[in-house]
């Protein structure tokens, strides 16, 4: 959803994604115990290109809430936190040039794209293992992490979930793409 692109929210639209995310922020309380609701939905009103970006994070199935607050930057911080890897984008490989690179069975897009055009960027593994502290994500799929440019450079790319009580950390070819594996990503308000 670029700018070019982005769809204008109508009324109805704000209204219900605003109560979708204000009810999730009041039944996950312990994401952000110290936050309220309320300034969050004034910066949100104030900035209705977030809010596009939120709608297309609820529609693609991630289930944003907000996980913290920068206070040197005034800003909140949503992270898909549905239970498994958003289900409107798994089976994408990690990028463009992936995706250029495969000859056969090519995916129909690839997570940075898909990610830049959402106005999210994808989770870095620090973050990740942030969401982790929030509860299990990713038990039975997996997503997509940003990666390191010398390991991108080799043909690599970067992947996490969690089993057995821990967050693991994998490596794959960053053309391959699997049903049960997605991307997170974050937004700042």
């Amino acid at each position: 959803m670029t700018i070019e692109n982005s769809k204008e929210l109508t009324q109805e639209e704000r209204e219900q994604l605003l109560n979708t995310l204000k009810a999730r922020f009041e039944k996950n309380r312990d994401r952000h115990p110290d936050l309220d609701w309320h300034p969050i939905q004034a910066k949100l009103e104030n900035r209705p290109e977030k809010l596009e970006t939120l709608y297309e994070m609820e529609r693609t199935e991630g289930e944003p809430d907000v996980v913290g607050y920068d206070k040197e930057k005034d800003e909140y911080i949503f992270f898909d936190c549905s239970k498994e890897s958003p289900k409107g984008r798994r089976s994408v490989c990690y990028d463009r040039a992936a995706l250029e690179s495969r000859k056969k069975h090519k995916p129909e897009n690839n997570a940075i794209d898909m990610a830049a055009d959402m106005g999210i960027e994808l989770l870095t593994e620090q973050q990740y293992r942030e969401l982790q502290q929030l509860g299990t994500f990713d038990a039975k799929t997996s997503s997509w992490i940003q990666t390191p440019a010398d390991i991108r450079k080799l043909g690599g790319a970067l992947f996490c979930d969690y089993r057995f009580g821990h967050v693991f950390v994998y490596h794959n070819g960053a053309e391959s793409y699997y049903g049960a594996r997605g991307f997170r990503g974050s937004l700042r308000v």
